[in-house]
Formats: structure tokens, C-alpha cells, sequence
């Protein structure tokens, strides 16, 4: 009786620790954006939109964000974004062609940004990129990427 009192306490501790853990990544924008690049490595699409703000996304018809685009491309629904995000995707393609380096993230309130700097190691070029989240519902989510240089 007294072991298996145990062993509940430790299954409902076990619990407790890993819906911490994964609260504790949802509530620093940088840990967003490495589970972002990490749902992108493994194609998993319902991650990226748990991740992503997909509407904010949509309404960004002025920039790129695939990196070293000279017109930018228009998505007509979210499917669209996340095929772009995933397998043969363009972004992803041109993405994880460079080596990623996430910097710091800076914390205004109910938004963020994180500067990602993507290397283009073959070419010696580097694009410095900001990654802007805002919280909804209580989470952070990525709505933009905006390439600085």
C-alpha cells in the first residue's frame, strides 16, 4: 500500500516537472524560436502552428523572409506557409542551407524580438534577421521575419 502511495506521488511529480518544462519553453521567446527551427528539421506542421501566428503571417505581402529573394512571395492560406516551412519548402530549403545562429532575445511587454543570423558560409555573406512574437493566448508566437541586412 505504502509503495504504491509512492509511486503515484511520483507519477503526479512527473507530470508536474514536464507541463513545466514545456510552459517554461513557451515563455521565453527564444526557446520559441529553437523549437521553431526544430519543428522545421522534422517537418512536423502541427508544431510550426502551435508556434506560429498564421494569420499575421498571411498579411505580409511587402518582404520575403526566405532569405536572398528579390520579389517577395504572396501565400493565399496557411497550408501554403507551412509547406514553404517544411520538406522541400523554398525557406526551408534556403534556411537550413546556412549555418543559424540565435541570438538574444529582447522583451518589450506582449512582444519580443530574436535576431536570427543566417551564414552563408560558401558565398562569406551573413543576413542578420529578426524574428518579432507576440503572446496570444498566453504563449509566444512568431508573426514576422524581417531581414535587417
Amino acid at each position: 500500500m505504502k509503495a504504491r502511495a509512492v509511486g503515484v506521488w511520483v507519477a503526479l511529480g512527473l507530470v508536474g516537472l514536464m507541463s513545466g518544462c514545456s510552459s517554461d519553453n513557451q515563455s521565453d521567446p527564444r526557446q520559441v524560436v529553437i523549437s521553431f527551427f526544430g519543428a522545421m528539421e522534422r517537418n512536423d506542421q502541427a508544431a510550426l502552428a502551435h508556434l506560429l501566428d498564421l494569420a499575421s503571417l498571411m498579411k505580409n505581402t511587402t518582404s520575403d523572409y526566405a532569405v536572398s529573394t528579390d520579389q517577395p512571395r504572396v501565400f493565399t492560406n496557411p497550408q501554403e506557409i507551412l509547406n514553404d516551412l517544411t520538406n522541400d519548402g523554398l525557406t526551408k530549403t534556403r534556411w537550413f542551407s546556412m549555418q543559424r545562429i540565435i541570438n538574444n532575445a529582447s522583451v518589450i511587454g506582449e512582444t519580443a524580438t530574436v535576431e536570427v543570423t543566417f551564414v552563408d558560409k560558401q558565398n562569406s555573406i551573413g543576413y542578420r534577421t529578426n524574428f518579432g512574437l507576440r503572446k496570444l493566448n498566453g504563449q509566444w508566437r512568431i508573426y514576422s521575419f524581417k531581414t535587417l541586412q
